[in-house]
This record gives C-alpha cells, sequence and structure tokens, in this order.
C-alpha cells in the first residue's frame, strides 16, 4: 500500500515535472462562452489565462510594494508557470517557500502564494495530484515549524486547515465538471447508438414488409417460365431448358427468401405474427385516416393528378410514410390539425403531411425524432427524396417524392 503510494506520489510529482502542459482555452461549447456575445467569443476563449496574468499582477505588486523585487519575482514566477508547466510552478514555490526561510516573515507570504498555485495546479490536475501537493508541502511546512519556527505552531495548523478545505473544494469543483462532461458525452454516445439502432430495426421491417412484394413477384417469374413451353407448339429443347432453368431460379430465389425472412422473424416480435396478412397500399389509406380521426386527430385528403396503381414497394412505402407522420402529430402536437396530400405525376408520387400547432403542451416522449429516421430510410430505398422541419406558424412539415421508374411503371 505504501509502495503504491510512493510510487504514485514519484510519478505524479516527480517523473516530468517541467514537462510542458499549456493551459487549453475555453472549448467552443463551454458554457462560459454561451453568455458572451458571438463576436467576442474567439476573446473569451482565452478568459482563463488572462485571469491567471490579472491575479499574477495583482500578488506581484502588492509584493513589490511591502517587500521589494526580489520577493515580488520569486511569488510571481510558479503564479505565471501555472499557465504552462503546472507541477513546475509547485516545484518552483516549495523553492520559494524555503528562500523565503531566511528572510524572515517572507515565508508566510510565500505559503499563501503557495496555496493560490496549488489551487491552479488542481484545477488542472487530477484530485489525487491536490491530496499530493497538499501531503508534501504540509510536511515541508511542519519541518519548517520545527526546525525554523518562523511560522507559529497555532499558524501552522490554521494553514493546515485552510488550504485543506480551499484545495478540497477546488477538486470537488473539478469532479463535478468532469461528471457533468462525461454524462454529456455520454448521453451523445446513447443518442448515436439509438439512432443507429432505430435504422437497424427500420430496415428489418422493411425487409419484413417487401417480403410480400418481393416474393410476389418472384413467384409470378416461376410460375410463367413453368407454364411457357405449353403455350408453344414443338418448343425447341434449348429455349424448353432456359424456362427450366428460369424456374429453378426463381423457385431458389424464393427458397432463400423465405429463409432469411425467417432469421429475420426469429427475434420474437408479435408486429408480424399473421404471414399471410397483405401489406397496406394506398387504397387502405382511408382507413388509415378513420382510426386517426378516431384518435381524435382533425386530417383532411387532398389528392391531385390521375390516380392509378403504383408498384408494390412504392404504395407501401408512401402508405407507412404517412402513417408515422400521423402518428407523430398524435404523439408531439395534441390538438393540431393535419393535412395529408398526395400528388400523383407521370414519374413518381409527391407525399406531404403538415399540421398545425399544438393547442397544448405535449408530453415528453423518449424516441422523438426516430420515427423521421425511419420515413428517410424508406426514401432512400426507392431513390426519393424527403424533407422536414418546423413551419412558420409553429407545426410541422413532412414532404417526401417516391419516383417511380419507366420499368416499374410498366410493369
Amino acid at each position: 500500500m505504501f509502495k503504491s503510494a510512493f510510487d504514485g506520489i514519484h510519478r505524479d510529482l516527480f517523473v516530468d515535472a517541467f514537462a510542458f502542459r499549456p493551459l487549453a482555452p475555453l472549448a467552443p461549447g463551454s458554457r462560459l462562452l454561451r453568455v458572451v456575445p458571438r463576436g467576442l467569443r474567439r476573446y473569451a476563449r482565452w478568459l482563463p489565462h488572462a485571469a491567471v496574468v490579472v491575479l499574477t499582477m495583482g500578488v506581484a505588486l502588492q509584493a513589490l510594494r511591502d517587500m521589494g523585487l526580489l520577493v515580488m519575482i520569486l511569488v510571481g514566477v510558479p503564479l505565471l508557470m501555472t499557465l504552462v508547466r503546472p507541477i513546475g510552478a509547485w516545484w518552483c514555490s516549495v523553492a520559494t517557500i524555503f528562500f523565503t526561510t531566511a528572510l524572515g516573515p517572507w515565508v508566510r507570504v510565500a505559503l499563501a502564494v503557495h496555496v493560490l498555485v496549488m489551487m491552479l495546479v488542481a484545477m488542472r490536475s487530477r484530485p489525487r495530484v491536490a491530496g499530493e501537493m497538499w501531503l508534501l508541502t504540509a510536511l515541508i511546512a511542519a519541518f519548517l515549524t520545527v526546525f525554523r519556527p518562523v511560522v507559529s505552531v497555532d499558524g501552522f495548523f490554521e494553514w493546515l486547515l485552510v488550504s485543506g478545505v480551499l484545495l478540497s473544494g477546488v477538486s470537488a469543483v473539478r469532479l463535478l465538471r468532469e461528471s457533468r462532461e462525461q454524462v454529456a458525452v455520454q448521453t451523445a454516445v446513447t443518442e448515436v447508438e439509438r439512432s443507429r439502432r432505430t435504422v437497424l430495426e427500420e430496415r428489418t421491417t422493411i425487409a419484413r414488409e417487401l417480403h410480400d412484394v418481393v416474393a410476389h413477384h418472384m413467384s409470378v417469374v416461376a410460375i410463367q417460365a413453368e407454364a411457357a413451353p405449353y403455350r408453344v407448339q414443338d418448343t425447341p429443347p434449348e429455349l424448353a431448358a432456359a424456362f427450366v432453368t428460369i424456374r429453378e431460379n426463381a423457385v431458389a430465389a424464393l427458397t432463400e427468401l423465405r429463409r432469411v425472412l425467417g432469421v429475420i422473424r426469429s427475434d420474437g416480435s408479435d408486429a408480424f405474427d399473421d404471414p399471410e396478412a397483405p401489406q397496406p397500399t394506398l387504397a387502405a389509406l382511408d382507413g388509415l385516416l378513420a382510426n386517426v380521426r378516431g384518435a381524435g386527430l382533425t386530417v383532411e385528403q387532398v389528392t391531385t393528378g390521375v390516380v392509378r396503381p403504383l408498384p408494390q414497394g412504392v404504395e407501401l412505402s408512401a402508405y407507412r410514410i404517412v402513417q408515422e407522420a400521423l402518428s407523430n402529430v398524435l404523439r408531439h402536437a395534441p390538438g393540431a390539425a393535419a393535412r395529408v396530400e398526395l400528388s400523383y405525376v407521370p414519374v413518381g408520387l409527391g407525399l406531404r403531411v403538415v399540421n398545425g400547432p399544438p393547442d397544448r403542451l405535449a408530453k415528453p416522449s423518449p424516441g422523438a425524432g426516430h420515427g423521421v429516421l425511419g420515413m428517410r430510410e424508406r426514401v432512400a430505398m426507392l431513390g426519393g427524396e424527403m424533407t422536414d422541419g418546423s413551419t412558420s406558424d409553429g407545426g410541422y412539415e413532412v414532404t417526401a417524392f417516391l419516383p417511380v421508374h419507366a420499368a416499374e411503371a410498366a410493369a
């Protein structure tokens, strides 16, 4: 135990004691900089350095007036050194204590300045370093009190108490600041991980939903490949063999697709317990709007352009985007009215879901913003574009365009 303690003191206060460790300026996101006008923040980042310089000037000028130039240098240099070589500054302050011992009562000034030096060093070091500095200084002060009685015993214990309280306060503030920084970092990491997990979950959901769409098309390919040779008299062997190959590949693809879907569904989710249930399309949008109206949401639907069947993947994604957008309105904008706009154009489908401002305070929702991630995943899957954001009246708007490629439209 004692060996580890001595090793820690040796490592903290002796190894590379005079290493160059400059005081870093305030971080751009510092709470102190938030109250400073934006134009002055580039200069306000150096406020800690300015504070140390001002403190040093005040102490040095007082020493110059009362004790002369030599004492001013002795007490001023360690304070300034805390900006670049903190542990070295502490050792210089210890040397000043020994030097001023020969000058009589001025050692009291050196001890007072030494407390300031230790506080400045403790602001930049671990609490253990502050304790080690205080312990060694206490031993030095006790030695001087016994063998060089320039400080009384009562004065020694008074200094010991005051310096210990001050260093403990500085260390506590530093620990509190570090704890807040760690909590902020952990919160940011957790939010990133939650966003990644949400994206993965949404992609899994999309894969589940698109299984029916892809399986339908692959089944059609297999059936047509099997029936094609019987529609042509005297089918050439090469053509019949090609159709057989097509059918075998389609069946193999269906088998692999079902195997992958089985792995995806093995997580026990109950959202897809009915594998035979058809995936929703825009034809089911009226039922969705009726449900949200029953939940208390005032919503209207506006459709422009020539309504026509779209590829199943596009209709499924459009339905889910509208569903998620209206769910967000119910969660985050209670009492607001919503509007759903569908715009059929030759090259795709335009969506717009907009709501007004809420008429009461919404309850906190831990998953705020994750539904938008799911919408973006669906739009990106189809190669479309999406924007979302607040409106000028305090509401929210989601717009998306889902393209329909020529081949898909013809199918």
